[in-house]
């Protein structure tokens, strides 16, 4: 699996709020040697993705043309609606 994300650099809450009407969401990859960085994903590939076993063994993030092998390390959801919140993600 291979997804594509864009670098985050309006952070906060208002931001993620703005972020989230435009059907994207907020994440976040981390570990490894490198540094945290904030990024957007697109909610609907992630959504339909989420219900395979394949989906938290690890994929791939094209993150400006830069590809990362992740795993999902957190997932925060919406409380009734089936939507993500939020996720992170840790570098394989």
């Amino acid at each position: 699996m291979k997804f594509n994300a864009i670098v985050r650099t309006d952070l906060g809450k208002g931001a993620s709020r703005r972020l989230r009407l435009t059907e994207h969401f907020p994440a976040i990859v981390y570990g490894g040697e490198a540094a945290p960085v904030a990024i957007t994903l697109k909610h609907s590939d992630i959504i339909n993705q989420m219900d395979k076993p394949e989906f938290y063994e690890g994929f791939v993030l094209v993150i400006d043309g830069q590809e990362v092998k992740v795993k999902p390390q957190d997932i925060q959801r919406h409380v009734y609606k089936p939507k993500v919140e939020h996720m992170d993600f840790k570098r394989i």
